[in-house]
Order: structure tokens, then sequence, then C-alpha cells
């Protein structure tokens, strides 16, 4: 008898539903649904989830709730990461989503989430036996985990998401030279220890999860007038002069240019600046020419111990 999961990660931006039928290797996606709750917006710095952002994760709750129920699956896990964390009001959140769905949301710490990324990721069978730094660019924080197919040499979560940058950074469009300049030397400062740790490291490849790599990918192969379906890939290799090409037009870009786009999709729409301005940086902080794109985040990590 396969087992019938839920796995809900419920992150700064977007809220996610993915519910799976099958073993660790071989499972099958019965529901996979993204939505764009923006618990953050308006308050993301301040530590605070503003009553309308925390009406509209409450309203997608009761709503992934009832998709639960109705494909009948037997064990549900909602795992919380960087803005319920930090929130003044994330407890309040998680008594009132219980109170009205029955739904224990666990909130999870940077050290945690790291791991359950590095399980994602290992699981799409995007790492090799040559170290790879992941990275795993959210709302609230960036994962970093250094590691290969055997283990992980060391991981840490920075408070530094694309839109807590946003928040601090962007504030008109095009973002000013005067703002990425100071942009990158607050990610400078932010990253120190991530300098530390890789200083002696051999890095092969940066591999992004999912996210606004996704979007990279997808805009690449659509300028080359390629079809491009992330259902059907786990895993993309990007061309360095590509990604260079596509984040340095989308920082300079407009947002009326970016909201045009049909591959940006909305959440992502002001927040990939941000997201271009890290990966370019961290790129060029730590001299990295291979990059690559893995489907897999956070929840296949949280499925795969879930369904082992």
């Amino acid at each position: 008898m396969s087992k019938r999961v839920a796995v809900m990660d419920l992150g700064t931006n977007t809220f996610h539903l993915l519910i799976v039928e099958g073993d660790i290797h071989n499972y099958h996606e019965i529901v996979h649904i993204t939505e764009a709750v923006k618990l953050g917006e308006g308050g993301i710095n301040k530590g605070h989830i503003l009553p309308e952002a925390f009406q509209r994760g409450v309203n997608t709750m009761q709503r992934f709730h009832e998709l639960i129920k109705a494909n009948n699956a037997t064990d549900v896990r909602a795992i919380a990461t960087s803005a319920l964390r930090s929130a003044s009001n994330g407890k309040d959140f998680i008594k009132e989503v219980e109170a009205q769905t029955g739904i224990a949301i666990e909130i999870i710490n940077g050290e945690q989430e790291a791991d359950f990324i590095y399980n994602g990721v290992k699981l799409s069978g995007c790492l090799s036996a040559k170290n790879s730094l992941i990275m795993d660019i959210g709302g609230g924080s960036v994962e970093f985990i250094l590691g290969n197919t055997d283990n992980i040499i060391w991981k840490q979560s920075f408070e530094v998401g694309a839109a807590r940058l946003m928040d601090r950074f962007h504030h008109t469009d095009p973002i000013p030279p005067a703002s990425i300049e100071a942009l990158n030397l607050y990610l400078e400062d932010s990253l120190n220890d991530l300098f530390i740790a890789t200083a002696d490291a051999e890095i092969d490849t940066l591999v992004g999860s999912s996210g606004s790599f996704e979007t990279f990918a997808g805009l690449i192969e659509t300028e080359k007038a390629k079809p491009f379906d992330l259902k059907s890939i786990q895993h993309y290799d990007f061309d360095e002069e590509d990604l260079l090409t596509i984040t340095n037009k989308l920082i300079f870009s407009s947002h009326k240019e970016r909201a045009g786009n049909p591959g940006i999709i909305p959440v992502r729409v002001d927040m990939i600046v941000a997201a271009s301005l890290v990966t370019r940086f961290i790129m060029h902080a730590l001299d990295i020419h291979k990059v690559s794109m893995c489907t897999n985040s956070l929840k296949e990590g949280v499925l795969a111990g879930m369904l082992a």
C-alpha cells in the first residue's frame, strides 16, 4: 500500500502545497500548487505580519485543508520558515490556522531549513561527488549549503531574502546604481560567515534551488524560442554568459517590462531584481562559473523524510 502524503512549505512570499503518492524514489504528484500569499508584504523587516497578509495566509491554509481532505492524504506536514519565524505575531497566525483547519504548523530554524533543502536537492540527483554550493533564495532568508552526494560540509541560513532586500534597497524602478552598490556592500557585510566557510573549499558548481532560478532558466530558453516546461525537468545547466545576460537585463528593467513578461510569475515580478543581484554577487564573490538549477527544494526534502 503506497502512502499518500501532503507537504506545505509556508514561505515569506509563497505557500506551496504538494500532495504525492508512492515511495521515495517513485512518487507521483496529485496536487502541486503555489499561492502568492505575500505574508511579508509591508511588514517583513519590521517583524510583523500585517492584517491583510495575515488573512490571505489563513484563507490559503483553509483552501489547502480542503484539498488535503478531498485527496485523502493521511500524513500531513506544514513547515514555516523565515517570515513566521521572525514575526512577532507568527504564533498568533499558527494558533489561528490550527483553530480553523486543525493543521499544526511547525516553525523550523535556518539549520533545519538548510537540511531539508539539501535532502530535496540530493533526491533529484542534482549533486555530484564534487562540492556544490546550494543556494536557496527565499523571500525572507537565503540558505547556503556546501556539500556533495555524500554529505553536508557546511550550511547556514542568512536573513537576506529577496523580499527583505527589496524592502531595504529597491524603492525606485529601475533600481538605481547607488542602490545596487549599497545592496552589494550589505551582502558583503552580511555574508561574512559564508566567505570564511568557503575560503579553502573547491566549489565546482553553484546549484540554485527552484524559485528565481526556474525563472532565469525559463526566460533564457524562451528567448531562444525553445519550449520550456518545468514539470518535465529536474535539472538545468546554465550557460554562464546566458545567465549573466538575463540577470543583467532583469536588474535594469522597469516594473512595467517585468510585469508584461509572461515568463515571470506575478509574485516574482519585483523580487526577481534582488534575486538577480544576489546570484551575480555570489558568482562574482566566490569566482564560480558553473551554475545549475534544481527544481527540488525544501518541500521535496520534507517529503523524502515522510516517504522513507
